[in-house]
């Protein structure tokens, strides 16, 4: 299939953050993009403005008319789409050229040279930050999140250099060619498609495999490649790290060279591990060190990774989403280095009901380092209930004095209860969108804040 001679991209499942990159890519490139989600949000509207029409009843009759020509028309869909959906089926019984978005990100990233980031953790900050260096080289980076650089999750430059996430979700990354890549993270997660960490460790190693030129990795991984790590020896090492003013400042050390007082604004030293994995990328593509040097301290972060929703003398509201153990240690670690003597609220809303399961005992644990707790519903996504996985039976195992379960309509009132100046919001279900309306609330109605 050459994407040359299609015409209309049709994307089923179109807002998710993943899919609409690849959306807005075809849109600004000149094809005709439509697609259907199952309800509106910022990432929809995006995408209207830019002449896409979005649909949100899963009906073949909303299909544009343009678009059931087969020959003219490519199909992308997320396998997170529900296999029961009318559209998508009538697309597949009909003989049109239907693919899942990993095989597109590879048709449409095979004939340039691809920087790739994969990992449990990590990734879709680390291709943010490489992709904001790439610009330099005039690379189009594909993101799993909203740089705020950028405002969007689509860097957009020339086709011969590309930036991508491999996600290993449905065995995805599988997809790529990557020249060089990263592993930032090997955690268990996705048990329901891998069955077993072992299952997702091969899958590492198979993509590891494919990699043609150079891998880099997180020191410890049981994977062959150049390794980085803060503040231990590595091929890419971080020293002397220090915080000045909220602002990280580190020298780093590289196979050949050095380069000294680094800035980096983000917190967290998960983050500093971040830009070193973008930084060691960036070098062996052959990006100068002091460039890349000037692009990790103007880079402003992603959205839904320790974003600041209110910051004040009195009180601090941030929202991440995290979503897996090894995520939630690590914004609360961040938080603790940022306000040691503060009381810390979470608000946690469990994604999906097998995740909940498979890593009931860590995410208690986890959880258990907060001053406060309030659990949300667990958000189902792409499943259907399991018997006895709820968040009460999490809460339960959550050893915490502070903890109680809560509904959205009672959230701001839950918080206002809470004597907590630091509140964390974390999850990746539509807590995402909870966190705007509730950051709206607390500063209408209370001038505590301000």
């Amino acid at each position: 299939m050459n994407l040359n001679n299609i015409h209309n991209v049709f994307f089923v499942g179109i807002g998710g953050i993943g899919m609409s990159a690849i959306a807005r890519y075809f849109a600004t490139n000149g094809k005709k993009v439509a697609g259907y989600d199952k309800t509106p949000s910022q990432i929809t509207l995006d995408l209207e403005e830019l002449g896409v029409e979005i649909h949100f009843e899963d009906a073949v009759k909303n299909i544009p008319i343009s678009f059931l020509n087969t020959k003219k028309t490519l199909v992308v869909y997320t396998p997170a789409i529900s296999k029961t959906n009318v559209e998508l089926n009538y697309f597949l019984e009909n003989d049109f050229s239907v693919l899942k978005r990993s095989e597109i990100l590879g048709r449409i990233t095979e004939t340039t040279f691809c920087l790739a980031v994969a990992g449990t953790h990590g990734k879709t900050t680390t291709s943010a930050i490489l992709g904001h260096i790439m610009a330099e080289a005039n690379a189009t980076s594909f993101l799993g999140g909203i740089a705020e650089n950028y405002n969007s999750n689509l860097i957009l430059g020339e086709d011969k250099i590309s930036v991508v996430e491999a996600d290993e979700f449905d065995r995805s990354f599988l997809k790529l060619s990557p020249n060089i890549a990263c592993v930032t993270s090997m955690d268990a997660d996705h048990l329901d498609i891998y069955g077993d960490a072992e299952a997702l460790n091969e899958s590492f190693v198979e993509f590891a495999n494919k990699v043609s030129g150079t891998l880099i990795v997180a020191k410890g991984l049981p994977l062959k490649g150049l390794t980085y790590a803060v503040n231990k020896a590595a091929d890419y090492a971080a020293l002397n790290l220090k915080i000045e003013s909220g602002t990280y400042v580190f020298d780093v050390k590289t196979p050949s060279s050095e380069i000294k007082n680094i800035e980096f604004h983000l917190p967290g030293q998960h983050n500093v591990m971040n830009a070193l994995a973008a930084l060691a990328m960036a070098d062996v593509y052959g990006i100068s060190l002091e460039n890349i040097k000037q692009r990790l301290s103007s880079f402003k972060g992603v959205k839904r990774r320790f974003s600041y929703k209110i910051k004040t003398n009195n009180f601090v509201l941030i929202d991440d989403y995290a979503h897996h153990p090894t995520a939630i240690n690590a914004v609360e670690s961040s938080i603790r280095e940022m306000y040691p003597d503060e009381k810390v609220l979470v608000v946690f809303q469990p994604h999906l009901f097998s995740r909940t399961k498979d890593f009931i005992e860590d995410f208690a644990l986890a959880l258990s380092k907060f001053d406060e707790v309030l659990l949300l519903d667990i958000y189902p996504a792409r499943e259907e209930p399991i018997t006895g996985v709820d968040s009460e039976w999490l809460l339960n195992k959550i050893d915490c004095k502070n903890k109680n379960l809560t509904k959205k309509n009672n959230l701001v009132k839950d918080i206002k209860n809470s004597s907590a100046k630091v509140v964390v919001m974390l999850g990746a279900g539509d807590i995402g969108v909870m966190v705007n309306e509730v950051t709206n609330e607390l500063l209408k109605t209370t001038n505590s804040y301000d």
